[in-house]
This record gives structure tokens, C-alpha cells and sequence, in this order.
């Protein structure tokens, strides 16, 4: 009986270590799931970027007015028929 007891007291002493401090303890799996959520978040943001970009690409390929604005904002393009004006503030 002496030594069921002694087997069973060293199974429960090997899975509270095993769950402590062994491979898969509670610190690991709080750390994973920090790690998961962290990642979730960095997959989210780039997903509704890939959104973003893949919006601009279709607007591109739809139609020349995306083209011509875009041409305008990041280029200060102007058609040949318009006069440019620039304000200056002092």
C-alpha cells in the first residue's frame, strides 16, 4: 500500500511540474496566446491594407480619372488646356 501511495504522490508531483514549469506550462501557453493575438492584429492591419491597395489597383485599371488625380496629387501634373495658378502666402 506504502508504495501505491509513493507512486501515486510521485505522478502527482511529475504533472504539477509538468504543468508549471514543463514543456506547454501555463506561462508558455499565456505567452503563445499573446504572441497569437499580436499576430492576429499584424495580419488584420496588413489585410485591410492589401484591401486598400487592392481598391487603388482596380480604380487604376477602371478608369483614366484615377490615373489623371493621381497624376495631379503625387505629380503636380496639369492638362495642356488649364492655367496653373499658385497662391503665395506670406
Amino acid at each position: 500500500m506504502k508504495f501505491l501511495v509513493a507512486v501515486i504522490i510521485l505522478l502527482i508531483l511529475h504533472f504539477q511540474y509538468r504543468l508549471w514549469l514543463g514543456d506547454g506550462s501555463l506561462k508558455e501557453t499565456r505567452a503563445y496566446q499573446q504572441q497569437l493575438a499580436e499576430l492576429k492584429k499584424l495580419a488584420e492591419e496588413k489585410r485591410q491594407r492589401n484591401e486598400k491597395l487592392y481598391a487603388e489597383v482596380r480604380d487604376l485599371h477602371k478608369g483614366q480619372e484615377a490615373i489623371e488625380e493621381r497624376a495631379r496629387d503625387e505629380l503636380g501634373m496639369i492638362r495642356e488646356d488649364e492655367t496653373f495658378f499658385q497662391v503665395i502666402e506670406k
